[in-house]
């Protein structure tokens, strides 16, 4: 007989065997991952930021399924066609390729470029142009928010593009980056527009959103001296903006901070992403631990990082005193997607987009 020699059962040398690989392996991948981190710097300086306390999703805010009544119009036809306005029963908007866009039926077609080739890409973005925030002045022009180039006024017949004020100018000390949105007084004298940051450029609104750079103005623009001043600063992202109808005063978006700055009544709002309350809030969980902020940005690419912030399209009426009269949804973006800009026209809500390749159309007063 052969001797036999017990060396423990096979199961528990297995085992043994395999956790020696899997901590071989955890090393191999951690250790490189982690002198990564320690080298490479981080493209963002964040502080930390307190947010207030989003409203519950109960009630006026419970959430439902009415953008998913929306149409689609012009899909694939055109890109990020972030703000929307009309001139009769014709719509005007600008897309992600630089074009100011004259929009009939079924048809488009080419008011205006405000840049030069090559356009379509991000990186060519501050020499195409990046057409956002748009508004009709009292005598049927098109006042247009150029993110890089600056502001303008586009005759929508000719297409015949005037310059107001440059992208990049200094005002009061600090550059125009990021114009982003505007409105015109209703004798046309005056534009407010909104300059998201001085440090960043549209292309990185990520950083800014992470940053939280609290670098961001309100200014106006005088159409008979041309001369340029600050009416607000020190504002974290500033993105929509409307004259109220007495014009002595604004509403402003402020992303960052997920607020409306000097609240009144009988406008629309619209959000590409939401603070679910309940539930989790990255926003608010990344807000408080800037080492997070720092650390993500060196692992992950920016495009990386849109796809993993969870889409959720509201839209949401807000009455006297930013009292909510009633909310549109559309979890996970499944029609409406992105959405950047709500505008009533005729019984109908346009919504525009900063990324889709589409507008979204819903009848507000259905049978």
């Amino acid at each position: 007989m052969l001797p036999v020699f017990d060396s423990g059962s096979p199961s528990t040398y297995s085992g043994k065997v395999f956790q020696v690989v899997l901590g071989s392996l955890g090393v191999f991948l951690v250790l490189p991952l982690l002198v990564v981190c320690l080298i490479l710097e981080s493209p963002i300086q964040p502080d930390v930021l307190r947010l207030n306390e989003p409203p519950v999703m109960t009630g006026c805010y419970e959430p439902n399924l009415e953008l998913r009544d929306a149409q689609r119009l012009f899909e694939d036809q055109i890109l990020g066609p972030e703000s929307i306005v009309n001139i009769g029963d014709v719509f005007y908007t600008g897309t992600a390729d630089g074009k100011i866009l004259k929009l009939v039926g079924r048809r488009s077609y080419v008011v205006a470029k405000l840049g030069q080739p090559p356009c379509g890409s991000t990186e060519a973005e501050p020499v195409c142009g990046r057409p956002l925030g748009m508004r009709v002045g009292p005598n049927g022009t098109l006042f247009v928010a150029d993110a890089y180039l600056g502001l303008f006024e586009v005759n929508p017949t000719t297409g015949e593009a005037t310059r107001l004020v440059s992208g990049g100018q200094m005002v009061a000390g600090r550059k125009l980056s990021f114009i982003n949105d505007l409105d015109v007084t209703q004798d046309g004298r005056k534009v407010y527009f909104t300059d998201s940051s001085s440090r960043w450029q549209r292309r990185d609104f990520l950083l800014l959103i992470m940053e939280a750079t609290a670098d961001g103005r309100v200014l106006e623009y005088d159409m008979d001296t041309r001369e340029v001043t600050v009416v607000m600063e020190n504002l974290r992202f500033p993105n929509g903006i409307q004259l109220l109808p007495d014009e002595e005063s604004v509403l402003v978006a402020e992303t960052t901070m997920a607020r409306i700055r000097s609240s009144t009544g009988g406008y629309w709002v619209a959000m590409a992403s939401i603070r679910p309350n309940p539930g989790f809030s990255m926003m608010d969980f990344l807000a408080q631990r800037p080492w997070v902020k720092k650390l993500v940005f060196k692992i992950f690419s920016r495009e990386v990082l849109m796809k993993m912030a969870p889409p959720y399209s509201l839209v949401v009426e807000l009455r006297e005193g930013g009292v909510c009269a009633r909310s549109l949804h559309d979890p996970q973006g499944l029609v409406a997607a992105y959405v950047s800009e709500a505008h009533e026209h005729d019984g109908h809500l346009y919504l525009g987009s900063f990324r889709s390749p589409y507008i979204s159309r819903l009848q507000l007063h259905r049978p």
